[in-house]
């Protein structure tokens, strides 16, 4: 009897340090549909649809992202995977960026030889203070750009993000600046690069279910252009 009863309390401990663990963990699947493919105020596709797989363990995170375009064959495919870890307004990452089109006519994704790969590895640090979050970005290898004298740019990309709220929407300015030249961007030298503004409200379907939809103006300033664009996310 008492055998049994040890038995039935490991399982019951058992499960229960099972049910924590696993409550640790959080997951994140979902899509989004854009317009206009806009990156830090690049121009970089038509139409397109975005997935994202993500599994986080407290501050850690592991997450998947792509884009494909709808409408445009021609427009370059990519799939993205970045590790970060995150505490309190603190965060840092490496990012494995790959494109369909690049330095490998044949667009292999695993071929990672330097001057070579269509790769691009860039390393992130930034901090969330509430009202403005800043963030930092340099490419340290793979297919980065070159500067002036021709060598690797380590092309670098510095943003402020200012979140708030207004007439029932919730709003993002941001404003991106390469500080280097850089084929990458296509800087000389310092240039503001992304200067946006971004609302974004979640449209309810049912009790349970809403579609978040988002709208956006996004201007560069380096290139002379300037971009609207409109998408919405999908999400279980």
């Amino acid at each position: 009897m008492k055998k049994r009863l040890y038995i039935t309390a490991l399982v019951m401990l058992a499960s229960i340090a099972g049910a924590k663990a696993e409550s640790d963990f959080s997951g994140t699947i979902s899509a989004d549909f854009v317009s206009r493919y806009i990156w830090r105020g690049q121009d970089l596709g038509h139409v397109s649809v975005q997935p994202t797989l993500g599994v986080a363990y407290k501050g850690l995170s592991l997450t998947a992202w792509g884009s494909v375009g709808l409408t445009e064959s021609s427009d370059t495919k990519e799939f993205d995977l970045t590790l970060a870890y995150t505490t309190g307004g603190f965060n840092v990452g490496i990012t494995d960026y790959w494109f369909s089109t690049g330095q490998d006519p044949d667009a292999r994704y695993f071929l990672y030889k330097a001057h070579k790969t269509n790769h691009v590895f860039e390393g992130n640090v930034g901090y969330d203070f509430g009202f403005l979050r800043a963030q930092a970005y340099v490419n340290f290898a793979g297919n980065d750009g070159l500067n002036k004298g021709g060598k690797r740019a380590y092309s670098t990309y510095l943003e402020l993000a200012a979140p708030f709220r207004f007439v029932t929407c919730d709003w993002t300015a941001t404003v991106g600046a390469v500080p280097m030249a850089s084929t990458y961007y296509g800087t000389s030298g310092f240039a503001v690069t992304n200067v946006g503004i971004k609302a974004e409200k979640a449209i309810k379907v049912t009790d349970s279910f809403s579609i978040p939809l988002f709208a956006q103006v996004v201007g560069n300033p380096c290139s002379q252009k300037a971009y609207f664009v409109f998408g919405f996310t999908l999400r279980p």
